[in-house]
This record gives C-alpha cells, structure tokens and sequence, in this order.
C-alpha cells in the first residue's frame, strides 16, 4: 500500500460525501414537490397517462404501481432482445437473443441487477442498447429512489394510510435527478474520450498485417446512467476495465464518484424529511465506513500479492496485478470493489476472478450483508432503514422497553415483517448454491475445481439475488438453468424483499409519531451507529461465514501452503 493509493481513495470518497449534501437536500425538494422548472413537459406525461399526481396512494397501491410498470418494462425489453436481429440500429447484423438469455437478461436490467451472461458489443444492437438496455437503467434506478422516498415518508408522517403517489415520484425523479446527472455525467465521459456514436464498428490494421474490429457505438451516455442509477452493466463486455468505457484516471473517478454519490445523497435526503438532519448522518457514516474499511481489506490483500509468488522469493510490488488495468493499479481497483459490491452497481474496472482470496472475500461478503452499504439507489436507503429497525428492536429487548425509532414503536409486525425481508437473501443465496452444486450440468460451467470454485458458484448467486450484477467470473452462465436460476434469484432478491419492506412502512404511517422520551434510544449518535454497523455484521456473519469458510478462506490456506486447484 502507498501514500498515493490512499490519497486517490480519499479523494474518490470525500468528492462523493461532499456532493452528497446538496444532492440529498435537492432530492428532498424533488420528493415534497418544489422542484417543477420542467413543469410543463411534467403535466404533460401526467395527461399522457391519465394520472393524477395529487391523489395518494397506500402501500398496497404504491406497490402494485411499481410492479405494473416493472411487468411492463420487462415485458417490452424481452420482445426488443428477441425481435432485435428484424430491426433497425444494428449494423453488425446481430440476431435476436435465445429464450433463456432474453428472460435472464429482461429480468435483469427490470431489476436493476444488470447481471449479463453476455458480451454487449457482441450480442447487442444500438437500438436494444439505446431503447431497451437503457430506458431500463432509467426506470429501475428512478424506481428504487420512489420507494426509498415513501418509506422516508412513512417515517416522517403520523397517523396517514398513503405514501405519496408512484407514478409522481417516478416521474419526477427522473426528470429532475436521473436525466440532468446523466447528461452533465454523459458529456464529461464524451470528453473523456468515451464513444457515442451510430456509427459502424471501426476497422484497424494491425501491426501483423491483419485487421481488428474495434467496438464503438452510443456508449458514454449508457455508461453515466448504469453508474449514476448502481445499474452496472457495461456497453462492453469487460465493463469499466475496456479502455473505451472507461479511458483514463479522471474517467474512472467520475463513474467511481457517480456509483457513491446518490446512495450517499439518499441519506441526507432521509434526514431532512424526517426532520432531523443527524438521523441522516448516522447512516451515511456507517455506510461510509464500510466502504472505507472494505477498501483498506481489499488493499491490503491485493497489495500483500499472492502467497504463491512471495514464497517463490518474487519480489511483491506492485502488489498482485493479475487481471486489473495497469491505468489505475491495486488501489483504485479496490476502491471500485468495494464501491461497486457495497453500492449494488456490478460495474468493475478489474476483474474479481484474479483476486487474492482474501481480496475476492470482501466484495462478496459486501454484497451478502444485503447491499446496503451504501446499497443500490434508493434500496439502499430503504434496506439500511429495516436494519435500523432491527438494531432498535434489540436494543429495547436489552433495556426492558417498548423500541422506537423516530417516533414510531416498533411491533412484533414490524419485525416480522423486517425478518421475513432480511431471509430472503440467504434462501436464495445458499439455496441456489447448494442445488447447483449437487447437478453435474452446473458444476461443468465452472472454471475452477475446489474452493475457488465454490466461490464462483456462490458469487453468482449472491450477486443475482443482491442484485448486484458484478460476476466473479469463470463460470458459464449462457446456460439455461443459469439463466432461469440467476434470473429468479434476481426477481427474489427485489420483489420479495421490497414488498415486506413496504408493508413496514405502510404500518409505520399509519402510527402516530410520539414525542421523544427520557427513555428514548437516541438513534442518530455513534452509539446507535456502532450497534447498526453490529447488526449488520453479526447477522450477515452467521448467515454466510460457514459458506465463506469452505470458500475464499479455504482457498487462502491452500496457497499458503503450496496448494492450487
């Protein structure tokens, strides 16, 4: 590790933690409707679809809002990638995606996973990566900010049965915050030296005398939203590691400056509509804080290089190096990791096949402890939310007394109703994993034998159904049981979890918010933060630990006496 490194990660963090103040309050402005300056073409999409924006819907209506335009995103998407070879925009000719690879790849981007089984500048045409793939990264991201925003409401009101209006704070959301940051995000990328083009595919001769076919095509602003939205998947096949996605150092804090800022952001957010600033700046700095600490274990096993080569007498630095860009070496290639595991996002600019185990061990825990640090925009915010009630939950059983958090008691419904949302994760996960570990038509899609294979298994799913959409890489997944097992942990890993998640808030509403007591657990100091980080970690260690165990720390003390699968 060097002095450097550190300075390139503080950086990248302080950047996403100061813009995140003023983006948290203009997002509060766009949630209680003071931000109209595009009023007019706002009204007129609200006339389009019959939609009142006035009239307030409960969690019920709320949800089946969001579940509607979901069915209706996915449904549009799957024709487009099965139509895709009969239409226009596609001047390599590519043909249509095979059933199996169109439901995971729809069920995908539907989800804001962008998991891809597929290489982009290989399968897909600029009309599919245009009105499909990106209208996609638009709506999922703008969905997951609306439901953040009516559990913040649930919060912040009393004695109410609605939570706002969905189709308002779709519209809104992107119109006022998605589509100006994708712009003023897509230019800087075209500066950048990010392609956006129509144009074909572009044709160089090499120095062998051959000829090389170099993908282009209406790039950088698809690459400002996957980042902006924590969508993540790459117009081209390696993602942020191509030299045309993400060209240079200022290109690679932009995007990594655009996977934090809006999770950030949501946190401040949080606070100013509940009213009280600090409750906001609890959970930005745990959030924050594991990003960091991530970071730093990430580094440090990436910089220590691999055991194999120390005990071969080669010289360590500049750490292990092994499948990341030399442009931004062991440092920002952690900091991405981390970034994009905790995020939710998926992008990687360096490959987490080639990392150390102990290094590989981290982004997958990041995702397994329900991607919530930051998290995915606005899941993020409201997954944090329902650890924060579990955190309250405990400390009220230690001190004999009825838990509250901002006001609202907090029942056995409640927690019911958060466990019920915490164990979707581990069922999908470790079930998944275990079925496909026992079917030879499985395992023959991994690379590796042994522990490292597990990890890739396991990876995959955690990633499906922490809709994530990062791969370890080395596993085949352009299968059909891989595309219909990842694509249904991606749908469980979203709709079963955000649906208890809105009953919690549809609950909370209707409670009256009581002042706050002698006895009341202060939740925005750092004792509060410190038992929140605890729940988190203590609960995602007894889920996954053993599965970890067999895994990356198996593999850890394999190399380290000499033994490779």
């Amino acid at each position: 590790m060097t002095l450097l490194g550190w300075a390139q990660i503080a950086l990248t963090l302080a950047l996403a933690a100061l813009a995140a103040v003023p983006l948290g309050h203009y997002a509060a402005a766009i949630a209680e409707g003071r931000v109209r300056w595009l009023r007019p073409l706002e009204a007129l999409l609200y006339r389009a679809g019959g939609i009142d924006p006035t009239a307030g819907q409960g969690w019920r209506g709320y949800v089946l809002a969001m579940l509607a335009v979901n069915l209706a995103g996915f449904l549009l998407l799957y024709a487009l990638l099965r139509l895709q070879g009969a239409l226009p925009l596609n001047p390599r000719g590519l043909p249509g995606l095979s059933p199996w690879l169109a439901f995971n790849t729809a069920v995908s981007f539907v989800t804001n996973t962008n998991w891809q089984a597929y290489s982009g500048e290989a399968a897909m045409s600029y009309l599919t990566q245009m009105a499909g793939l990106t209208v996609q990264n638009f709506l999922s991201a703008a969905t997951g900010i609306a439901l953040a925003l009516a559990f913040c409401r649930a919060l912040a009101a009393g004695g109410v049965a609605r939570l706002g209006n969905f189709w308002a704070d779709l519209t809104r959301v992107t119109l006022y915050l998605l589509l100006p940051l994708a712009l003023l995000l897509g230019l800087a990328l075209v500066a950048c030296g990010v392609p956006q083009t129509l144009a074909d595919y572009a044709e160089a001769r090499t120095l062998e005398g051959g000829t090389q076919l170099i993908a282009l095509g209406p790039a950088a602003f698809q690459v400002a939203i996957k980042q902006l939205g924590t969508n993540g998947g790459g117009f081209f096949g390696v993602n942020s590691a191509h030299p045309l996605e993400n060209p240079n150092a200022l290109s690679n804090l932009l995007q990594c400056w655009a996977i934090l800022v809006i999770p950030f952001a949501l946190c401040v957010t949080f606070g100013r509509l509940v009213g009280d600033a600090r409750q906001g700046r609890a959970l930005l700095a745990v959030m924050l804080g594991f990003v960091l600490a991530g970071t730093a274990a990430i580094y440090a096993a990436e910089a220590a290089g691999n055991p194999l080569h120390l005990a071969a007498g080669l010289d360590p630095a500049p750490g292990n190096m092994e499948g990341k860009e030399v442009r931004f070496g062991t440092a920002l290639s952690a900091l991405w990791a981390a970034a994009t595991t905790g995020a939710s996002s998926g992008s990687v600019n360096a490959m987490h096949d080639s990392f150390t185990p102990l290094g590989g061990m981290v982004p997958l825990f990041l995702i397994q402890l329900g991607e919530v640090l930051p998290g995915g925009v606005g899941s993020g915010l409201y997954g944090m939310l329902v650890f924060a009630l579990l955190a309250v939950f405990i400390a009220g059983l230690m001190v004999g007394r009825t838990p509250e958090y901002l006001g609202k008691k907090v029942q056995a419904r409640e927690i019911k109703l958060a466990m019920l949302a915490v164990l979707v994760l581990p069922a999908a996960i470790l079930g998944l994993t275990a079925v496909s570990l026992v079917l030879p038509s499985a395992t023959a899609s991994l690379a590796n034998a042994g522990p490292h294979g597990l990890s890739e298994m396991l990876y995959a799913y955690s990633s499906a159904a922490g809709n994530n959409g990062s791969a370890f890489g080395g596993l085949t997944a352009d299968t059909p049981w891989f595309n219909t097992t990842l694509g249904l942990a991606m749908l469980l890993g979203r709709y079963a979890y955000l649906v208890p998640v809105m009953a919690i808030a549809g609950s909370l509403a209707a409670k009256p918010r009581a002042p706050e007591g002698a006895g009341t657990l202060p939740t925005h100091g750092p004792l509060f933060a410190g038992l929140l980080a605890g729940v988190i970690l203590i609960l995602g260690g007894l889920q996954f630990l053993p599965s970890l165990a067999l895994g990356p720390l198996a593999e850890h003390f394999s190399l380290l006496a000499g033994k490779t699968f």
